[in-house]
């Protein structure tokens, strides 16, 4: 068996549940993609060039008109600011990865990120093979949910109200599965609470980049005493 055949056997159990939940919100986008006119070249393209997950699902209302180019930037900056903080906290993993780095990158999504974090490579593949087969594969399910879901919303008839409820019910999926996973629930829990008080400060349409600025306040402030915590609990 090849080293590339290996590594895609190795880390294709790990994608599986990706696999379940990108299909299904795949298809999703790609009926709402399809009501708006386009075929399903359209939702594939837009799926390998943009594959932002939610910022795809925001950027369906866009083809309609009354948005301009400066509200279609800072929606999409809202929606997917969250990506800046997971690169960072990936520098280094990615920097080691020479020209792929590129890729890892733009493919660094909600569901990839957290497989990124939570997976243990194996001992007999090697990790920048590992993680860049995990990213590519999580790519493609989208890629043919898109398709599948766009050529469903173009040849059969479909009532796609609150279909775009999938992509929430996803990230709830996410969360508990980090709640499972990681024994420290502290950034979570200032996750949730950040997010309720920006909600009644500032709305359901302006909370999220306030909620991810103080987020990060808040983590960069407690940092020192979390670390403290877990080395303290290490020694013991």
């Amino acid at each position: 068996m090849s080293d590339r055949k290996r590594v895609i056997k190795k880390a294709f159990p790990y994608t599986i549940p990706v696999l379940a939940g990108y299909l299904f919100i795949g298809i999703a986008f790609g009926v709402m993609f399809a009501e708006k006119g386009y075929n399903f070249l359209w939702a594939a393209l837009m799926s390998l060039l943009v594959y932002a997950g939610s910022g795809q699902y925001l950027a369906v209302n866009f083809f309609v008109p009354g948005y301009s180019l400066v509200q279609v930037v800072l929606l999409t900056l809202m929606v997917n600011i969250r990506h800046i903080f997971y690169g960072v906290s990936l520098l280094s993993e990615f920097n080691r990865m020479g020209k792929r780095r590129f890729y890892m990158i733009f493919s660094l999504t909600d569901e990839t990120y957290s497989l990124l974090c939570t997976t243990k490579v194996p001992e007999d593949v090697k990790q920048d093979d590992f993680l860049f087969a995990i990213a590519v594969m999580n790519q493609l399910y989208w890629v043919i949910g898109s398709v599948i879901g766009s050529l469903a919303g173009t040849f059969l008839p479909f009532n796609s109200e609150g279909i775009d409820f999938a992509m929430t019910a996803l990230f709830v999926v996410i969360l508990v599965e980090q709640l499972l996973v990681k024994e420290r629930q502290i950034p979570a829990l200032v996750g949730i609470v950040a997010g309720f008080i920006c909600l009644q400060v500032f709305g359901g349409n302006q909370f999220v980049f306030p909620s991810m600025v103080l987020i990060i306040l808040i983590l960069l402030l407690g940092k020192k005493k979390l670390n403290h915590e877990e080395v303290t609990k290490t020694c013991q």
